[in-house]
């Protein structure tokens, strides 16, 4: 995706489903920053021991629409930006890994994807990609990995590597979460089945920590980030979802997050992932969106 496409602000939301405005203030006292950040870290870590979501099930919940319970029509990046998650989550629970650079020092998008541990991770999308890594020899690139598991390649070979209906399943699983229902709406010529929010909580938050990464617990320095967030930062906006969470912010806090936001983007994302104790696999699949 281009970088650029982050500068635009298409609409002005006035909340997040039935749950109000989710705003940082900018005229908060320190002490009330504090107070409000610790009581947040407190749900969120209530939160976490209640249901835990993956990476991919936070990016649709970004871009579902909360009554209606599907995502925009005119979303043709959001299938790409969902199989990069997948990528990620696998790499940031230690089952794949990217092959390293060797002496020549290539480009984290000519470095392939290998298998580190082939465990179940007990969550099945994850388990069906990692089974397709495992069977892959020789192993491919991130970007190739992204093309097949979307089922966008024209080599008829690959296209049993493709994840179907990723996104009714992952609604499935926030259905199983508490966090979506499911219900059929008639749209003229057919009948299509939705997952409005229920849970309009778990969605405040997860928009409130979104928000927070880049306004109030912003560190200036992409490794001092929790791997996870940053993550969720770039593939919502690969996704084309992550101006979901910053519509209802008022308008400086809205410039100000967006700037941060590009900060990310265009960062030297070869250089970031040769720092010490980064992951590499999750700076190429941030690479493959950023090209």
């Amino acid at each position: 995706m281009n970088r650029e496409g982050v500068v635009q602000r298409r609409t002005a939301r006035v909340g997040t489903g039935g749950g109000g405005p989710v705003e940082i203030s900018s005229g908060t006292s320190e002490l009330e920053d504090r107070r409000t950040n610790n009581e947040l870290d407190d749900m969120d870590d209530l939160d976490s021991k209640e249901t835990r979501l993956t990476l991919m099930e936070e990016v649709l919940l970004l871009g579902l629409k909360d009554k209606e319970g599907y995502t925009s029509f005119w979303n043709d990046c959001i299938s790409s930006g969902l199989r990069g998650c997948i990528l990620i989550e696998l790499g940031l629970r230690g089952r794949v890994e990217l092959e390293k650079g060797g002496m020549r020092k290539r480009s984290l998008l000519g470095r392939k994807i290998l298998l580190k541990n082939d465990s179940p991770t007990g969550d099945v999308l994850l388990d069906e990609a990692l089974k397709h890594v495992k069977e892959t020899d020789p192993p491919e690139t991130v970007q190739n990995w992204i093309e097949y598991l979307s089922g966008e390649t024209w080599n008829p070979l690959k296209l049993r590597y493709q994840l179907k209906n990723v996104r009714e399943r992952l609604a499935k699983n926030l259905v199983e979460k508490g966090v979506l229902t499911t219900e059929k709406q008639n749209f003229l010529l057919f009948d299509m089945t939705t997952h409005p929010l229920t849970d309009n909580i778990m969605k405040t938050r997860l928009v409130k920590k979104v928000q927070d990464a880049v306004l109030s617990k912003w560190v200036n320095d992409a490794h001092r980030m929790d791997k996870r967030m940053l993550s969720l930062i770039f593939l919502a906006h690969a996704s084309d979802v992550l101006e979901n969470a910053f519509a209802p912010l008022n308008d400086d806090d809205y410039e100000l997050a967006m700037k941060r936001v590009r900060e990310l983007l265009y960062l030297d994302l070869d250089n970031e992932s040769a720092k010490p104790g980064t992951n590499e696999l999750m700076w190429a699949v941030f690479a493959s969106f950023t090209k």
